[in-house]
């Protein structure tokens, strides 16, 4: 079994690249993450680990956080971890090592695809997709949102540069549906 070929959440050997007009459409397979809750009574250390690892205040409410690794808001207590898979392979056992018991840490790298909108006219794109006011999405927000009736992440990491992140399972679904608004807003 030495001959084994990774492939991508759309079932390729190399990510998937699509351009409508002024919008790319990029998979990002290189990324891994983690999950973290806090443990009851362990919030305020669990923020505090999480702040030492990703060199910046844990993530508030719709936000997201960080340089070479980020943590974005997940939910109340609860954040999504995200690094570069070259540089950070074993991401949930740094996060784990980091926090220790002050919270739950859990692989995700495997459970999620990350797609990447880039460009100009994204706005019109995401108000095909989602159901989020883009006009208080500025750099650095993180909201969940259903997208063709699937749960994702919305990242805004500038103006002309979103990132969605989505159920590994749904990755087709999802792909199609970006594909789709992207055809639609021009």
């Amino acid at each position: 079994m030495d001959n084994l070929v990774a492939i991508t959440a759309l079932g390729a050997a190399d990510p998937r690249v699509d351009t409508v007009g002024p919008v790319t459409c990029s998979e990002i397979p290189g990324v891994a993450l983690a999950s973290v809750a806090a443990r009851l009574g362990q919030e305020t250390a669990a923020k505090a680990a999480l702040k030492k690892l990703i060199g910046a205040e844990a993530p508030k409410v719709q936000r997201f956080e960080g340089t070479a690794i980020t943590a974005f808001w997940a939910g109340p207590e609860q954040w999504m971890v995200e690094a570069p898979h070259d540089t950070h392979e074993d991401l949930a056992t740094q996060v784990k090592s980091a926090i220790g018991s002050a919270a739950s840490v859990t692989e995700q790298t495997d459970a999620w695809v990350r797609f990447d909108l880039a460009g100009a006219n994204i706005q019109a794109v995401l108000e095909l997709l989602c159901q989020l006011d883009l006009r208080i999405l500025t750099k650095g927000t993180a909201a969940r949102s259903s997208i063709h009736h699937i749960g994702c992440f919305v990242l805004c990491r500038s103006s002309d540069h979103y990132s969605l992140y989505g159920p590994r399972s749904s990755a087709k679904s999802l792909h199609h549906a970006i594909l789709t608004a992207m055809r639609s807003a021009l």
